[in-house]
């Protein structure tokens, strides 16, 4: 009998309405409720974004184009979804897989860059799900995707989009930004800010851009140092050399979500009017074609990759 496939898709999960804001916070608080003043401010930030984000709906288009790519290319493999912090969570994922006879799993986070704390929880996620499952799954981990030609490609392209329609006001300086992530990362080795300037550093040459930076963003509340320097700690920086117009390329996500429609969208373009700048962004991958068909040639790659080791 022939092995079941499937792809396990995982994305962090955001809540579907104001009213989830709560358990979702709780959630990833590792189930330790916020204080309520965080709680209070996190739904602030939802409400300023209509109230949930379309994060859900994108991953699910994403999962069907992927599982489309993949019928083209002859693999008829059934595409799931689990997210890390919402439903439909990762254990709920690998239960319904499960169920339906899936022998073989090939997972997949939607974020390029590798990190023990970041895809490396995901992973963490899938593991414990089928432990205690019971479950015989055979799950092949794809680490990162962050050097792939495509992905270079589509960002270069959206660089290109965005720094065509700011031109009216001068070239804009273009910086890159991702989600920071406490300092202590580095005392392991962790590959997440070699990788992400890699990925800059790829964009940058493909484009032969004359000057680029890079920043951070969305740091996490916790007390700890976080790395730096914090994009609205940037933008004075920046404005001090003279820079009028930066184009902010959220290089480490893929998708809209909180951290860009409340983190660029609102807040840092409102720090950078108040500085007298002129704040853009590039276009996430979001489920455009030209995205899920990179997904699909990373998946394809991996699976080569997992039966070429298998043989050997």
């Amino acid at each position: 009998m022939m092995t079941r496939d499937a792809v396990l898709l995982m994305a962090y999960g955001t809540p579907d309405s104001i009213a989830d804001v709560p358990a979702y916070f709780t959630h990833i608080r590792g189930g330790r409720r916020p204080p309520d003043e965080a709680i209070a401010d996190l739904e602030r930030r939802y409400r300023a974004v209509g109230g949930a984000t379309p994060l859900r709906r994108i991953t699910e288009t994403v999962r069907e184009g992927l599982q489309s790519e993949l019928a083209r290319a002859g693999r008829d493999t059934a595409v799931y979804v689990g997210m890390k912090h919402w439903h439909p969570y990762i254990a709920e994922a690998v239960r319904d897989m499960a169920h339906a006879g899936i022998e073989r799993v090939t997972a997949l986070a939607l974020a390029p860059h590798f990190s023990r704390l970041s895809v490396g929880a995901y992973q963490h996620a899938v593991e414990e799900a089928a432990h205690e499952l019971g479950s015989p799954l055979d799950v092949s981990f794809i680490d990162s995707w962050f050097d792939e030609p495509a992905f270079i490609d589509l960002i270069a392209d959206r660089v290109r989009t965005a720094s065509a329609r700011m031109q009216s006001a001068g070239p804009p300086l273009v910086v890159f930004s991702a989600h920071s992530l406490p300092v202590r990362i580095r005392e392991w080795n962790d590959p997440y800010e070699t990788q992400l300037l890699e990925s800059a550093a790829m964009v940058a040459k493909r484009l032969a851009l004359p000057d680029w930076r890079f920043a951070w963003q969305s740091a996490g509340g916790s007390r700890e140092p976080w790395i730096g320097p914090d994009i609205l700690e940037y933008l004075v920086t920046l404005r001090d050399e003279g820079v009028h117009s930066v184009l902010q390329v959220p290089i480490g996500f893929v998708c809209d979500h909180l951290e860009i429609l409340y983190d660029i969208d609102i807040e840092a373009k409102q720090r950078a009017r108040e500085l007298g700048m002129t704040l853009e962004r590039t276009e996430l991958p979001n489920a455009s074609a030209d995205f899920v068909s990179m997904l699909a040639g990373v998946v394809l790659s991996a699976r080569l990759d997992v039966r070429e080791r298998a043989g050997a």
